[in-house]
């Protein structure tokens, strides 16, 4: 679980390995992709088979083997990509989740919530299909 917002190294390399696969009209394997996000190709390999794992890609080996969507762009938002890597996505009121606060009034004014759901809200409205050209 994300208490404050980050988009880490893995997070990045799933949601554009994602769009870039929704855009290819043919399998991209590994080192394709890592060479167009300018990533490790054994990070992204990792990654991309965690994906798979999940249900989102398909993998095929052998020399014209790659990866490709499993489930149609339409119905994939990024912020499903996200949470497959960081975790399901929590709104807190405070980023360290104390119960009691010493305060009368939150020092952070409850800016932590508002950048979860706004992150949330935009990530869960953009779509793979939105990048496809």
């Amino acid at each position: 679980m994300s208490r404050i917002i980050t988009i880490s190294e893995a997070s990045s390399i799933a949601i554009h390995s994602m769009v870039l696969i929704a855009q290819s009209h043919d399998s991209l394997n590994v080192i394709k992709i890592a060479e167009r996000t300018g990533s490790s190709k054994h990070h992204v390999a990792k990654i991309l088979q965690r994906l798979v794992k999940e249900g989102f890609l398909n993998s095929n080996r052998g020399p014209a083997g790659g990866f490709s969507l499993r489930v149609p762009a339409d119905q994939v938002s990024l912020l499903d990509i996200y949470e497959t890597i960081e975790g399901r996505l929590s709104e807190t009121s405070c980023p360290l989740e104390h119960q009691v606060c010493p305060f009368d009034k939150c020092l952070m004014g409850g800016i932590v919530t508002k950048m979860t759901r706004e992150f949330r809200n935009y990530m869960g409205n953009e779509k793979l299909s939105d990048y496809i050209k």
